[in-house]
């Protein structure tokens, strides 16, 4: 891994809290993510699950995790079950965890080889009334390909009918959404990487440069600070193509006059950022493009001071809708009868601002959290409002991600990174 090894006590800490939370006398299997094959010999790059990376560490293939906080002997509370290395496989492929390793790497003492696990997990079901399953329950899922785990899920239905079934993921879902320090540490570190990217691209953008130029410019500051990467897949989108909110193509040449809708970030360790800014290609903003522009960046500002403890997140987006919608009527885009007009399902705002404010952000760039529940301390968000004017040929997005505090503002993750008009220009003709 590219990434500096993080403190076993993070995964110590995750399983003690998951463990705290299980039935009594029941068992919960974590396993890694396939490795997914394109064509002939080619495959994906790995990427682990998250789910068991947030509860060992471990960042590998053909892992498999086990959690039984009543099993009878200590040794069997936490077992860890992963491929064998080799000689031949160190050659080929680089060396995978050993036994000494793993327990570095995760705090779990009892580790074994994959041929064991059928064995143990026969052991424990006999001690066990209950297994937690591992399903995929965001509310942004849509999983066509049947996954390592959904294999697991039904062998071991075959295998085991007689016990009940539990799920994990409202246990994740709670728990992963509040972040740890170490974990907070690490989404910094992702976007302190992508504000190294960001910078980088101020001096290099000009009028007739490529998106993939551009793509190509961040991909490099990012690896060369031990990141993986991008986050997600980049949206580099310049005129008309910011309109297109998943534009990904990043393919067309950058024309003087036109804006830059950057949607770019960087993962480190496995943890997200999520930036967008919207930058000049000529390094300078028509007046027009300056005062849509600032009219985002005030919604932006008001919309995180919202993000406090106890706010209800459907009540949060209807307050940021009230926010944008005054900004339109501002910009001449509504007028004061589209708004008495409109229909409360699809606000006037909508037609310009069609997108979510915020969302969960951590191991998953659109991470786990329960909308319908309250938001709670050290919950990190993006705060990312838009106005998209197609007939004007260009749209504007501004994005940060933010720590939610006890008490006053959200902590801006983000604070380093050149938001304000007068810094960008600045920066881009220095």
């Amino acid at each position: 891994m590219k990434y500096h090894q993080i403190d076993r006590n993070l995964f110590i800490k995750n399983r003690a809290k998951f463990m705290a939370q299980m039935k009594p006398k029941s068992v919960a299997v974590f396993n890694s993510n396939d490795i997914y094959p394109v064509s002939a010999d080619s495959t994906l790059p790995f990427a682990q699950h998250r789910d068991i990376f947030y509860l060992s560490g471990v960042d590998q293939e053909e892992s498999i995790l086990l959690l039984f906080p009543d099993a009878p002997y200590e040794h069997q509370r936490e077992m860890l079950f992963l491929k064998e290395t080799s000689e031949h496989i160190a050659i080929w492929e680089g060396e995978k965890l050993t036994k000494q390793r793993a327990l570095e790497v995760s705090g779990i003492r009892t580790v074994y080889w994959l041929p064991d696990f059928e064995k143990v997990l026969f052991e424990m079901m006999t001690h066990s009334d209950t297994m937690y399953i591992n399903t995929n329950e965001h509310y942004r899922a849509t999983v066509e390909t049947e996954t390592r785990e959904a294999r697991f899920v039904k062998w071991w239905k075959e295998k085991y009918p007689a016990h009940a079934v539990a799920k994990s993921n409202p246990i994740l879902q709670r728990l992963r959404s509040i972040k740890e320090s170490e974990e907070l540490d690490l989404i910094q570190n992702a976007c302190t990487i992508t504000e190294k990217g960001f910078r980088r691209l101020l001096s290099f953008v000009k009028p007739n440069v490529t998106e993939y130029e551009i793509e190509a410019e961040l991909i490099h500051e990012f690896i060369r600070n031990r990141s993986k990467g991008f986050a997600y897949t980049p949206i580099i989108a310049s005129g008309n193509n910011a309109n297109v909110l998943h534009y990904i193509e990043n393919n067309q040449q950058c024309k003087a006059g036109d804006l830059i809708l950057l949607d770019v970030a960087a993962e480190y360790a496995n943890y997200s950022s999520d930036l967008t800014r919207t930058i000049p290609v000529s390094g300078r903003y028509s007046e027009r493009q300056k005062a849509v522009y600032n009219a985002v960046l005030r919604v932006k500002k008001e919309a995180t001071k919202m993000l406090v403890p106890g706010a209800l997140w459907k009540q949060y987006h209807f307050e940021v809708g009230k926010l944008m919608t005054s900004e339109l009527l501002g910009l001449g885009l509504i007028d004061k009868a589209d708004v008495q007009n409109e229909n409360p399902e699809w606000p006037a705002y909508k037609k310009y601002f069609m997108h979510g404010t915020s969302h969960h952000m951590g191991l998953d760039t659109h991470d786990y959290g329960i909308l319908t529940e309250a938001i709670q301390a050290n919950m990190v968000f993006t705060v990312e409002p838009g106005i998209y004017i197609p007939a004007e040929g260009f749209g504007i997005r501004l994005e940060d991600n933010v720590v939610v505090q006890e008490t006053g503002d959200p902590f801006n993750l983000m604070r380093n990174i050149p938001i304000e008009v007068e810094e960008i220009e600045s920066l881009m003709h220095s």
